[in-house]
């Protein structure tokens, strides 16, 4: 089942420009494939799929050409390009990215396994790291802002 949506998933993201997890959703749904938006966000990780700008400007869903591996790096220069500057809320490091980024350069910050971290959430331009506890968020800040040069 797994296999066969991420199959389909594949398939969709190939043949159109998906910008959100909802326009993927929907998809989905009229592929008649029901599943959730929890399930979809899973798939994107797990296949470690990006986002890249589309002809039309706008950012579109496309799968990886090399092995995650491989891609290691390629998420670090995206990292590295959409940052702009970290912040520390309690238990929550705040990183301001470029507009259109965030969810690239959340995708490099999920791939990098970062310890303390409890999940991730971006938006166009910010992305929320949230840590177990406030010691947590202050070491992710310090990895943050010495792997980004701030």
């Amino acid at each position: 089942m797994k296999k066969n949506r991420q199959a389909i998933i594949s398939r969709l993201i190939e043949e159109n420009i998906i910008s959100t997890q909802e326009e993927l959703l929907e998809m989905l749904l009229e592929a008649g494939v029901n599943v959730t938006q929890a399930t979809v966000s899973r798939d994107i990780k797990e296949m470690h799929i990006v986002k890249h700008p589309a002809p039309t400007g706008e950012y579109k869903y496309c799968l990886p050409t090399s092995a995650p591996e491989e891609n290691s790096s390629k998420y670090m220069s995206i990292l590295i390009g959409a940052a702009v500057c970290t912040d520390i809320a309690m238990n929550t490091v705040v990183l301001k990215c470029h507009v259109g980024t965030a969810q690239a350069a959340c995708a490099a910050l999920d791939s990098m396994g970062l310890q303390g971290v409890a999940g991730t959430l971006a938006g166009d331009d910010t992305i929320f790291v949230l840590c177990y506890n406030e010691d947590a968020a202050v070491k992710v800040k310090k990895k943050l802002d010495t792997l980004l040069g701030f």
